[in-house]
């Protein structure tokens, strides 16, 4: 079983801070809607956004669309062997079903997260596919208990990603982090979680193409390709 996980996500409401900002005001005015339900955008908020701590880091939910895409399309997480969680920059953790099939279409898997962030489970009524709880990342390791923690990030030591998944083997819940933003550095208590952290390219790699590469490489370490060749 492998945990994948996304972390200081780029993904959150508009926060209280910018609800009077003349961007903010303007868009909501349009839109029709509170601002706290309506899901952060540099490619609507951009003027905004920078007026916040961290501004390269906020934003983007694109990124978490993508690496989601990847990871549940997967043979791994189709044989039941990935689980899925996404932590915001805000401290929050989405609990990914495994059988979830997200909107391919941008504008309604964004409709999607914020009726999540609204109810706080999607679908709103029968068993939830996304849930969204408040807890830090390091509430989520410590109710996991992954046996080994690899974070990537370009600090870390160099590695090829295939050496990096190698040193998984003997684990019997590894997890993997990911940062689910566009440009900085982890915050230092992300870096605390780590067992070891590594850089697997001379540039920084986006983190749809860092999950899929890695999960791929897992599931070529524990044979599951051949398996599933066999069965066809």
């Amino acid at each position: 079983m492998l945990l994948l996980i996304l972390a200081e996500s780029a993904l959150e409401t508009i926060p209280p801070k910018l609800w009077k900002h003349p961007v903010i005001v303007k868009y909501v005015q349009k839109k029709g809607r509170h601002p706290n339900s309506i899901v952060l955008d540099r490619s609507y908020h951009h003027r905004a956004i920078l007026s916040l701590k961290n501004p390269e880091k906020r934003g983007r939910p694109d990124i978490v669309h993508f690496t989601l895409l990847e990871a549940l399309g997967s043979p791994l997480n189709k044989e039941g062997l990935l689980q899925i969680y996404v932590h915001t920059i805000s401290d929050k953790v989405i609990s990914v079903d495994p059988t979830t099939r997200l909107p391919r279409n941008y504008t309604r898997f964004v409709g999607l997260i914020e009726q999540l962030f609204e109810y706080g489970h999607v679908p709103p009524n029968g068993d939830p596919l996304l849930k969204i709880e408040d807890k830090t990342l390091q509430e989520l390791i410590e109710e996991l208990r992954p046996s080994r923690v690899i974070g990537f990030e370009v600090s870390g030591k160099p590695s090829t990603l295939k050496d990096v998944i190698a040193t998984l083997k003997n684990e019997d819940k590894p997890a993997i982090i990911i940062g689910g933003f566009p440009h900085g550095s982890f915050r230092e208590e992300t870096r605390s979680l780590f067992n070891e952290s590594f850089c697997i390219d001379k540039e920084v790699l986006d983190a749809s193409i860092i999950a899929s590469r890695a999960i791929y490489e897992y599931e070529v370490m524990i044979s599951l390709t051949e398996k599933r060749v066999s069965q066809i």
